[in-house]
């Protein structure tokens, strides 16, 4: 339930983000509002990137429970009053804040690997990545449906209402209130920093690497040089980010591109259709997690599922500017099942890579070491939406260019993005961390 207050604010801002832009007024022309949605996408991002060691430090000291529910408050405050925003700048600010003082997502990874025994850490990975699963469905649709309510359902909501003066309060609101639920609700957490302390640090399979990988047993002030020593660890979290870096800007596009104009080769969809598309991707995400992937990981290893679903999602994303020629059931059908099964590829590799992170490490160090991670895919998750929007913008304007026109040289830097990616999964770049028994 927490990491779903973490998704939530961030999903549901796909389906009405360009809308919302619009109305501010702030672009000059039509085809400059990408960019700036972009930046409004990259707000919480940066604003996470500058606090996440900190906040995994604090977890480190204090406890898991106190930053988590510190930080599902935090959602309620800002995440309202992002709502609220009147003009770009307010809507930017309180993006930025709502991320720089929310801690969750490196303690709750924390949390979930230390209530889970070894032999079960890809469920426990994968309960994580189902929670997220569950925000995909529940924010695009929350953001899609109840963004601008007076206009689409004026017998309920009038124009002179609250709701009708900030079209985009009621999709916050309904998040706000679920994290204040999550928020009361997470008192009762039982705390699990000390649990597991007879666990034996992880070893790195290389020889070479045993002593910067072992943690310095006897020297609590000085975790996160150890951390920068552990490589298993470190070239998990440089290719994590690689991957969160394509995954936000994939994200930001295909919310900007499906509410595009034809005229600039998007679907020209509503914030309904969008967070139609998105709550099916979601629910199929949610069933994949839940059913299959424990067992293929289980089966194949992590590193193996992250190659092949990068591999696949390179083709895949190269027949989107050709699904913006389809039209009626044809178009409907082939966006869903292409987002259901791009949404299910990076789920593979995020999960792969969580795992791969917290065997990385022992307990002592793991909410610092998530919070390291947090901090470094937080800086490329940040700049995805904003680079996203920018290139978004750019493309819109070379319509009838030679090479790449359009959309497609959008879809061809991603493919480039996810292809480097692939490529640090092999050794000797990426070394993957056994436990010794």
């Amino acid at each position: 339930m927490g990491f779903n207050s973490s998704a939530l604010p961030i999903s549901s801002l796909f389906p009405f983000v360009y809308f919302m832009i619009k109305d501010f007024h702030i672009a000059k022309r039509e085809e400059d509002i990408s960019t700036y949605a972009g930046y409004v996408g990259s707000a919480f991002m940066l604003g996470r990137a500058l606090t996440s060691v900190f906040w995994g430090t604090v977890a480190d000291r204090y406890g898991r429970k106190p930053v988590i529910v510190f930080g599902t408050f935090v959602v309620v405050i800002f995440n309202t009053l992002f709502g609220l925003s009147v003009n770009f700048w307010m809507a930017v600010i309180t993006r930025f804040l709502l991320g720089f003082l929310n801690g969750l997502m490196g303690p709750i990874r924390a949390y979930a690997a230390e209530i889970f025994r070894e032999e079960y850490q890809a469920m426990g990975m994968s309960t994580i990545s189902s929670a997220w699963g569950i925000g995909l469905i529940i924010g695009p649709a929350i953001g899609g449906f109840f963004a601008q309510p007076a206009e689409k359902y004026p017998a309920v909501f009038s124009k002179d209402s609250i709701f009708g003066r900030f079209p985009y309060f009621l999709p916050c609101l309904c998040i706000s209130l679920f994290s204040l639920v999550v928020g009361i609700a997470s008192f009762w957490l039982p705390e699990t920093l000390h649990n597991h302390d007879s666990r034996m640090p992880p070893q790195s399979s290389y020889k070479a690497l045993e002593a910067a990988s072992d943690t310095k047993e006897g020297n609590e002030s000085t975790p996160t040089k150890s951390l920068f020593k552990n490589w298993p660890l470190m070239s998990a979290i440089i290719l994590y980010c690689v991957f969160a870096l394509h995954d936000m800007a994939y994200s930001e596009i295909f919310s900007l591109w499906a509410v595009t104009p034809r005229k600039f080769g998007g679907l020209n969809y509503s914030t309904v259709d969008v967070g139609e598309v998105l709550s099916i991707s979601g629910c199929g995400l949610l069933v994949f997690q839940l059913t299959l992937y424990p067992l293929v990981e289980r089966y194949f290893g992590p590193i193996v599922i992250a190659r092949i679903a990068g591999v696949l999602s390179i083709p895949l994303l190269a027949c989107y500017p050709y699904i913006a020629m389809l039209s009626g059931t044809a178009l409907s059908v082939a966006i869903n099942f292409a987002s259901l099964l791009k949404n299910a590829l990076s789920i593979c590799i995020i999960t792969g890579l969580f795992i791969l992170q917290n065997k990385s490490v022992d307990q002592r160090q793991r909410g610092a070491a998530n919070g390291l991670a947090m901090t470094s895919q937080s800086f490329f998750k940040a700049i995805g939406p904003a680079g996203a929007g920018v290139l978004f913008s750019w493309a819109q304007k070379r319509l009838d260019a030679p090479i790449l026109p359009g959309a497609q040289v959008v879809f061809f830097v991603l493919n480039v993005i996810e292809a480097i990616g692939v490529l640090l999964t092999f050794k000797p770049f990426l070394v993957e961390t056994q436990n010794t028994n």
